[in-house]
């Protein structure tokens, strides 16, 4: 009875108590068990004490156990809810940023008309599609071992070769008319692969976590830029197209740069590595302010009869933009978490 009502008193004075509750509970058990021939009721009280003591146990187990598991669900709550509020926060500042840098003038017409909000509207439909295509088909080749045995091969074979079944089935996609639904959309699958494939490797050996933070800043990212290539003025940054050409040859000719320089060229790579990473994200959030304002531009030429409505072509620029703005975000996370 004194080693029930000491555990509930808590597990602080039951610590201090230990030594003094052990002598006093071990004392009576033997001198119970000695006289269990003559004293039967004595040998049960024994066993009665036992039981107690394990009850009490077991109790005070389940009760910390309880305890720790809701100060956990409590601790990932807020987590959730600082990501959710963090992506907002991004979304926002972005969008209220661009807007106040390149958007001072908006559309004469004063907003959009239907047919260019359908046309948009079916883009980002089969944008998103894509996206689905490929982080489904990347997952699914991490899982069957497909990345292992990429990565095990001579890796310029696969790089080469990756590149050029990307090329020719993007090629392939685009010369297709619109009307030919199943070449041209077995096509458009087979191009999600290639682009899963070349990922697929990189994907792997980051933390989902990771991922999940570079897929919410990407969203962020284009999605404000997006709404500013729709609402400014029409036609407005059609004519960055070739400086962001010009600009991609210089991320990509710096990309290029660890293979070509000696290692002994540490400034010199540093400097490459930043044109990549950012330079990489100011030129392809570029390209998405001009791909959307392409788009609604080809959704004009298509209203007045002077080209077909090609959504599936428009995505292609879309999802490129994705990809290169979202490899981009998840090395520089990881640089961060890496100097942590």
């Amino acid at each position: 009875m004194s080693f029930t009502l000491s555990v509930r008193q808590g597990p602080a004075r039951l610590a201090q108590r230990l030594p003094e509750l052990s002598k006093t509970a071990f004392r009576p058990a033997v001198r119970n068990f000695h006289s269990a021939k003559s004293s039967p009721r004595v040998g049960a009280s024994f066993f009665t004490s036992r039981i107690t003591a394990q009850t009490a146990r077991n109790a005070f187990s389940k009760q910390g156990a309880r305890s720790y598991q809701q100060q956990f669900g409590t601790a990932a709550a807020p987590n959730r809810t600082r990501q959710l509020l963090v992506g907002g926060a991004i979304f926002g500042g972005t969008l209220v940023a661009i807007n106040m840098v390149f958007n001072r003038e908006t559309r004469e017409d004063g907003g959009m008309p239907l047919y260019e909000r359908e046309y948009l509207n079916n883009t980002f439909l089969h944008t998103g599609l894509g996206i689905g295509i490929i982080g489904l088909t990347a997952r699914q080749m991490i899982n069957t071992g497909f990345v292992y045995r990429i990565m095990v091969t001579n890796p310029w074979v696969v790089g080469l070769g990756g590149l050029a079944l990307s090329f020719g089935t993007m090629i392939g996609t685009r010369s297709i008319s619109p009307d030919n639904y199943v070449p041209k959309y077995a096509l458009w699958t087979a191009f999600n692969a290639t682009q899963a494939a070349l990922i697929a490797p990189m994907l792997s050996m980051v933390h989902p976590a990771l991922l999940g933070r570079a897929g919410l800043y990407t969203v962020a990212m284009m999605g404000a830029i997006s709404i500013v290539g729709a609402t400014a003025k029409q036609e407005k940054y059609l004519y960055i197209g070739g400086p962001l050409l010009a600009g991609a040859a210089l991320v990509m000719a710096s990309g290029f740069a660890p293979m070509l320089l000696p290692a002994t060229a540490v400034r010199t790579l540093a400097f490459t590595e930043n044109i990549w990473l950012y330079g990489g994200l100011a030129v392809f959030g570029g390209f998405t302010l001009y791909d959307v304002q392409k788009i609604l531009h080809h959704a004009r030429l298509a209203e007045r009869g002077m080209m077909r409505k090609d959504a599936v072509n428009e995505s292609i620029s879309l999802e490129l933009d994705f990809l290169n703005i979202f490899i981009r975000m998840v090395q520089i996370l990881a640089m961060q978490n890496n100097r942590k």
